[in-house]
């Protein structure tokens, strides 16, 4: 098959399309025809050397797909998948492949009214989101989440979940054209971060109940002071930095509560418990079009470099597929 590699650490030119070995499956493993796969801020961790795979896990990049079933491994007889289902999945790695092995419980039927392709945009959200505002951030109706990177493509699906659930969304991004997208979503409270600031916004608005943050250390002591009484906060990348000073007065005295999450490093059974939590409580809101992909942009596969490019210029709203 053909795959991208990465040479070596580096910029979007470390990425190659090339012909390597096809993939074995394992015990549990259902082997996948890739039809798309999605871009993520980890793969471009991953390219630059700051992010390598889990033990075990495919060294190509890429953490969810969509395509068919093509072949069924050792371990999966009565799983209820068959060759040529439409699927999407969550990986640990893999995605920019033409076929990936899969772990069985892993795998999400494309739900109705989406495209195959467009279907590769969903499943690490999805999980991601879910995992976070409901397993760890328990977001109730009523409440209020700042959900930091609103145009991102996690943003994108958080607004939605969210206002699903009946929370009212606070957003930052950093222009007006993606605020005015997340709006367009359903978030109610937005912050353009290069001209306000966030956290005496919030405070205006009452406080947050529930904070998604992408940005760790940069952001720490911002986001504690734009909590209300009880609030938590969910952090699941660190693009400001992994360290930060801790005010431990401010967390006793409102009962705050800090919570750091990865999706990827967790172990199979883990995640197949996540992917079983969002089939039957996201799935049933996508196919009543309560929640829509936001997809940016499609490129071929072969031009990943343009699409890290993309990525990292932040020019996009959304998922940003990678299509054979």
């Amino acid at each position: 098959m053909y795959a991208i590699s990465v040479t070596e650490p580096g910029g979007p030119e470390a990425l190659l399309w090339s012909e390597v070995p096809d993939p074995v499956l394992s015990e549990g493993e259902v082997l996948v025809d890739v039809a798309a796969t999605a871009v993520n801020r980890a793969d471009v961790a991953q390219r630059e050397g700051r992010y390598p795979p889990p033990a075990g896990a495919s060294e190509y990049p890429g953490l969810e797909c969509s395509g068919t079933v093509a072949a069924l491994g050792p371990g999966t007889e009565g799983s209820g998948w068959s060759v040529g289902d439409r699927v999407c999945a969550l990986l640990a790695g893999g995605g920019y492949a033409e076929k990936v092995a899969v772990p069985v419980g892993q795998l999400l039927p494309v739900p109705p009214g989406i495209g195959l392709e467009e279907a590769a945009s969903l499943p690490e959200v999805a999980c991601t989101v879910w995992s976070n505002l409901i397993m760890v951030g328990r977001l109730r109706a009523g409440e209020t989440v700042l959900v930091h990177g609103g145009g991102s493509g996690i943003g994108t699906f958080a607004i939605q979940f969210a206002r699903a659930l009946g929370a009212r969304v606070a957003v930052t991004a950093g222009s007006d054209e993606k605020l005015a997208a997340c709006r367009e979503l359903g978030a109610e409270i937005t912050v353009n971060y290069r001209s306000e600031d966030f956290t005496e916004r919030l405070r205006e608005e009452g406080g947050a109940d529930l904070i998604l943050d992408i940005m760790g250390g940069a952001y720490l002591d911002k986001n504690l002071r734009a909590l209300r009484t009880g609030g938590r906060v969910t952090v699941i990348a660190l693009m400001g930095g992994r360290s930060a000073e801790l005010d431990l007065g401010r967390m006793l005295a409102k009962r705050l509560s800090v919570h750091a999450t990865s999706l990827r490093s967790r172990p199979v059974e883990e995640k197949a418990a996540i992917v079983a939590g969002v089939l039957e409580q996201v799935w049933p809101l996508i196919e009543d079009r309560k929640i829509r992909p936001v997809v940016d942009r499609s490129l071929p596969m072969r031009e990943a470099p343009e699409a890290h490019r993309a990525m990292e210029a932040s020019e996009h709203t959304g998922k940003i597929l990678l299509t054979r």
